[in-house]
């Protein structure tokens, strides 16, 4: 009897083991079809033209579209489909996401990333937009005591998501696209600074682009523009990107695709960093 029972629960124990195995099997071969699904999906949408409605779109609202080289801009419109298939928009205080507003939002969001399309936004699942400046609320400690602080914004970047936006900064930014402020290309700028944890100014960079060079010209840059604002003296760069290396970063990535003549010009340095970085060079569009 003994030998018998031995026998029974260790027969049980190899079927309840080879159900387990099963399951763990059939589990991961769900997850790969899903993976495979989804990778043959994004595939398809990268290659895919943009459809008419979201072309005339952007070249009604986007005028910078049209100076992009051709085999950018079909890198490009695939980025956008991906976005618009992948990214969630939320209207907010009764603003109305239109169809407009998510091609406009997209569009200009992909510049930063047409030619490393390795660096999508990876945290990023949604987009929540405001019919115009919103106001936050920060907290702000006085030694121990922390303080609630509310002010107005025009965008917002939180680490893992989302990006918030004032559509009609958005909108404007989109169409007048040589004043060097540009509130979609800068928040973005921040989620690709964000990749690395930390919102620093120095962004993930390919294994060729010196990260020691790229610290040495920003900080350089940024102490220029430091010195400028405090002066009073004019500069390529908005006053705003004195106030953070991450947010010069921002400022920086938005006067390379709205002034970039002027830019390198005046910031020689910085504006080949940026070239690298993105792997194009605007001042020849």
């Amino acid at each position: 009897m003994p030998l018998d029972a031995s026998r029974t629960d260790s027969g049980d124990a190899m079927t309840g083991g080879t159900v387990l195995l099963l399951i763990i099997l059939g589990g991961a071969l769900i997850y790969a079809a899903r993976v495979m699904k989804r990778r043959r999906r994004r595939a398809a949408l990268m290659a895919a033209p943009l459809d008419e409605r979201r072309r005339a779109i952007i070249a009604q609202r986007i005028p910078l579209y049209r100076k992009i080289p051709l085999y950018l801009r079909s890198r490009l419109d695939g980025l956008i489909n991906r976005f618009l298939d992948e990214i969630t928009f939320v209207g907010r205080d009764g603003f109305d996401v239109t169809e407009e507003t998510r091609v406009v939002i997209a569009a200009q969001a992909c510049l930063l990333i047409m030619n490393r399309p390795d660096r999508w936004f990876p945290t990023l699942k949604s987009v929540i937009v405001y019919p115009a400046p919103f106001k936050s609320k920060a907290k702000k400690f006085d030694g121990f005591v922390e303080r609630g602080e509310t002010s107005v914004h025009s965008g917002e970047s939180w680490k893992r998501g989302p990006v918030v936006l004032a559509w009609d900064r958005a909108a404007y930014g989109a169409l007048v696209d040589d004043d060097g402020h540009n509130v979609v290309i800068h928040e973005f700028a921040h989620q690709l600074d964000e990749a690395t944890g930390v919102s620093d100014g120095a962004p993930l960079l390919d294994k060729d682009q010196s990260a020691a060079r790229w610290g040495r010209v920003f900080q350089a840059s940024y102490e220029r523009l430091r010195r400028n604002v405090q002066t009073g003296r004019p500069a390529v760069f908005d006053a705003y990107g004195a106030s953070a290396p991450a947010e010069f970063f921002a400022v920086a990535v938005e006067t390379f695709f709205e002034k970039p003549q002027a830019m390198k010009a005046e910031e020689p340095q910085v504006y080949e960093e940026l070239t690298l970085y993105f792997g194009f060079d605007p001042a020849r569009w």
